[in-house]
């Protein structure tokens, strides 16, 4: 591969692109990939699939059976730009790998057949381009063979693909191009409108947009214009192309993971792409596996690929995809550094099949060696059936499971064999539940309450926590989320893997000295079966989305098969003597079929299926029956609880266990707020909406606004208030406290005690005290906790009741919220509704009646409050007088320590205290009277 340095300085000084190269099978995507490396100077001499001597074509199975099993790279340069090309498997059964390629793409190259169109698994191809947004390129190959019309593929690219498909080729087309790209985009065209053509610069950014697609047509066979479109991709991959998708990252390493192999030694490879930074021989990369454990590993070598062979480099710069040894915890998929894991394929296996053995074959050495090659591809999803004694691997169809069958022989030196493939059935829910579920046996404590809600169809398992740390540690959280992810949880209708559900973690409970974490690994799983058991299941099933070209005359019969397939369909379109119905069926309904359509079309039928998701089972009810899985017989799931009493754990089934938990439904809870609050609202709107007169009037000494309240009105607001914020005691006239003052007023010999309120205009104290303020620049919901806590002290000292309130006005469709927020309540103000508003009402009602003092820099709301009766303290003179009770705090709590008094005497009368002080001092002793209970 050239001199080391030589080799070293262009890695550096070159700009670095990933092209990928796809396509639906036997449309000559290989073919394109050896002339480009034969016309750039990478290979002497161009191979051939169908002769076994292609350049990536490297193992012997793709060799033997003439197509890419495994994506490949090869490097390539043109101009100052060196290209790492991946040739990725054409096949659906193989789509899962290709579909991880395209996660470290720059752009991409789509080839399309000249003979046969825009096939069905090339919109699926378009589509996971579209998804992972990555400028593409489109190459129409075998135009020199009989039947390829270059106007009607286009006509037809841009029907079935994109309008925005324009054709490339050649610079005496250059006019043409320039208009069938100007409509493409507003600016574009009007650039081309006022100076007659358009700039290099504006058409690559339309390519890196994907607002436009280049289109070339060529033989990769003949190397017919392949020239013609490395000129363009050259061109258009030029100055600017990588910056308007990239993402500035900086100097610090990230790269993604996409493959991983192994070499002829057994050596591990982790291929992947290099997004920022740079990664050196001897660097210490960590992360976190799928089972959640970190791990931190030094990487022994760097290797870039070309073929089946390697260069060994010192260090991988930004834009390099090269393969590092001595990282054995890395998975497909996986971020290193600043970068983020990638979401889960959207492809993915519909079929399970048993690994059959042959005699004297150790099992459990077989499925380690399933498991190295789902280390490989995750998508194989190897299985240990406890119940059975048996291996299930999950492939996407016939073709896989020939090629596995030859890599586990060639690997391993074992012949298996595979059953009939059953398809992989999965399991939702249907309604919203809580479940519970406690792990205490002796000397063991954990328990997990979770709540269960259905998910959005394709979304997988979500998983969040609205747990208070002051319930549950922050570290005992994340174990209980991480149990939550580290495996595939079960449904009770057959066992089937769970999906498209959001847990959510609500409350639990450890104890400081027995907890452990297997124990809330115990509890975690048990909350789930508990919850599953209780909500209604759904049993889901996969479905192909297919494209079913007929003839005309055979319409009707294909109709009536589709619906006895329980499938759905468009209205049949008619091109010429053809008809197309395009529609949706279970897997289980489609297999086989394209036989049947080979038969009674007499060849000339062509069906095209591709993977749409999972849908509710069509036979729900014949497959449930079929299983025989009885989810309370499931040893290995259970369902229900342990408890400990007298010393012994002892089992409590799932239907029992709320009954014996420690921590109140937390959904129930939920649901007695939220309809608390619900009425609350209702009962202010009909308040309002009954009649709120304002009127702008002058007063004495201060002008601002009045509101007109009647007596029904007074009484309701009243109401809500008590409910809300417990009764209030009532104020004796002449009362004058503010919140700084003494709560205890005299009236007549007998001493009463004042209940008073204090209204904190959340915001308004946030913006006003620098401390706050500051720190709402970088979060304001750390400043809202901040106040919060604050709050929380001076009420733990002062005893005054304090209504913390924050405006949600701007937040479209919200409702008021009231929460009680350790001892004090907070609320959040309904939509239009702002906290000066809301206090205003507060006050007018409750401001005559009881002492109330409003914490407040708003002038206008200042002017209300000393209108209303109300009393007022400035944001800053708040601000004394919080840090006066911190001071008083911290002194109080000093004296305590220094005192070396029994305080249990603090909490007497007087009388008790000089008795018990009798006894200390031996002047008196207890009677058997007095100690009896």
């Amino acid at each position: 591969m050239g001199n080391p340095s030589e080799n070293k300085e262009t890695n550096q000084t070159k700009k670095n692109i990933c092209l990928g190269i796809l396509a639906h099978v036997d449309s000559g995507k290989t073919t394109l990939s050896e002339s480009i490396l034969y016309l750039c100077g990478s290979i002497r001499k161009l191979g051939r699939v169908d002769h076994g001597d292609a350049f990536l074509d490297n193992f012997e199975l793709e060799r033997s059976r003439g197509i890419t099993i495994f994506s490949k790279q090869a490097v390539f340069d043109l101009g100052n730009t060196r290209f790492t090309l991946l040739d990725t498997p054409g096949h659906v059964d193989f789509s899962a790998e290709m579909e991880r390629t395209l996660q470290v793409l720059d752009c991409a190259v789509l080839v399309v057949s000249g003979a046969d169109g825009v096939q069905g698994h090339t919109r699926t191809l378009w589509n996971l381009l579209k998804r992972y947004q990555i400028p593409t390129f489109l190459f129409v190959n075998k135009m020199d063979q009989a039947g390829a019309d270059e106007e009607k593929i286009l006509e037809e690219l841009k029907k079935r693909l994109s309008d925005n498909c324009v054709r490339f080729n050649g610079e005496e087309q250059e006019d043409t191009s320039w208009e069938n790209v100007a409509v493409c985009e507003e600016a574009a065209l009007e650039e081309y409108l006022e100076e007659g053509r358009l700039a290099d610069q504006t058409i690559i950014r339309m390519i890196a947009e994907r607002k436009v697609f280049p289109c070339y047509f060529g033989s990769a066979l003949k190397v017919q214009g392949v020239q013609e479109f490395l000129d363009g991709l050259e061109k258009y991959t030029g100055e600017g192309f990588l910056k308007w998708n990239a993402v500035e990252e900086g100097d610090k390493f990230g790269a993604k993971v996409y493959k991983i192999s192994r070499d002829g030694q057994g050596s591990r490879l982790t291929y992947m792409k290099i997004v920022s930074g740079t990664l050196k021989v001897k660097d210490i990369l960590s992360g976190r596996g799928k089972d959640g454990e970190a791990w931190e590993e030094k990487v022994n070598q760097i290797r870039v690929y070309s073929g089946e062979k390697y260069e060994l480099v010192q260090e991988a710069h930004k834009g390099m995809v090269c393969a590092a040894t001595g990282l054995n915890a890395t998975y497909p998929g996986e971020g290193l550094g600043i970068v983020c894991a990638s979401e889960e394929p959207v492809l993915e296996p519909v079929l399970n099949y048993q690994v059959r053995l042959p005699e004297g074959c150790d099992i459990h050495n077989m499925l380690q060696n399933l498991r190295q090659l789902e280390e490989e591809d995750p998508m194989l999803r190897t299985t240990w059936n406890e119940e059975l004694g048996e291996i299930h691997v999950q492939l996407m169809g016939e073709v896989q499971t020939e090629i596995l069958q030859d890599i586990i022989k060639e690997r391993f030196g074992v012949e298996v064999t595979f059953g009939t493939g059953n398809i992989v059935y999965k399991e939702t829910i249907g309604t919203t539940v809580e479940g519970v579920g406690h792990f205490e046996p002796l000397r063991h404590y954990a328990e997990v309450h979770l709540v269960m809600e259905p998910g959005d169809p394709g979304s997988g398992m979500v998983l969040a926590s609205d747990c208070s740390e002051d319930m549950l540690d922050k570290n005992w959280q994340r174990l209980i989320l991480t149990h939550l992810a580290e495996k595939s949880h079960r449904g009770v209708l057959i066992g089937a893997e769970l999906t498209d559900v959001k847990i959510t973690l609500a409350a639990g409970r450890a104890h400081l000295k027995h907890t452990e974490g297997g124990d809330f690994r115990q509890a975690t799983y048990r909350a789930v079966r508990q919850g599953l058991m209780q909500a209604e299941s759904i049993l889901l099933e996969p479905y192909y989305e297919f494209r079913l070209e007929i003839p005309a005359e055979t319409v009707g019969r294909a109709l009536t098969d589709i619906q006895r397939m329980s499938g759905e369909f468009h209205p049949p379109e008619t091109v010429g003597e053809m008809a197309v119905i395009t529609g949706s069926a279970p897997v289980a309904e489609m297999q086989g079929y394209q036989m049947e359509v080979t038969g009674y079309t007499k060849g000339q039928g062509r069906l095209a299926c591709i993977f749409r998701g999972y849908k509710p089972c069509h036979n729900a009810e014949e497959i449930i029956e079929a299983s025989g899985y009885d989810a309370e017989r499931d040893l290995a799931n259970p369902t229900g609880s342990v408890f400990c009493a007298h010393g012994a754990g002892f089992n409590v089934p799932w239907d029992q266990v709320p009954d014996y938990m420690h921590i109140e439904s937390q959904l129930k809870k939920r649901e007695a707020e939220a309809a608390a609050a619900h009425n609350g609202l209702q009962n202010v709107e009909q308040d309002e909406t009954q009649s709120m007169a304002r009127s702008t009037a002058g007063a004495a000494g201060a002008a601002g606004r009045r509101i007109s309240w009647n007596a029904q009105e007074d009484k309701e607001l009243e109401e809500i208030f008590i409910r809300t914020y417990g009764k209030i005691e009532r104020r004796t006239a002449g009362s004058s406290k503010t919140v700084n003052q003494d709560r205890t007023e005299k009236s007549g010999k007998k001493e009463e005690t004042i209940q008073e309120y204090l209204l904190v205009d959340g915001y308004n104290i946030i913006f006003a005290w620098d401390d706050l303020k500051e720190l709402a620049k970088d979060n304001i919901e750390a400043a809202r906790n901040k106040l919060m806590d604050v709050l929380c002290n001076y009420q733990g000292f002062k005893k005054c009741a304090v209504i913390l309130v924050f405006d949600a006005y701007r937040v479209e469709g919200y409702t008021m919220e009231i929460q009680k927020y350790h001892n004090i309540h907070v609320v959040y103000t309904k939509e239009a509704e702002t906290a000066d508003q809301y206090i205003e009402k507060v006050v007018h009602q409750i401001g005559r009646k009881y002492n109330v003092t409003v914490a407040t820099s708003d002038g206008v709301e200042q002017v209300v409050t000393l209108g209303q009766g109300g009393r007022l303290i400035s944001a800053r003179e708040f601000r004394e007088e919080v840090e006066i009770v911190r001071r008083q705090i911290h002194e109080e709590a000093e004296n305590h320590r220094e005192s070396r008094k029994n305080y249990l005497f603090d909490h007497m009368d007087k009388d008790m205290a000089e008795e018990m002080e009798e006894v200390r001092l031996g002047r008196k002793t207890i009677s058997d009277e007095d100690t009896s209970c």
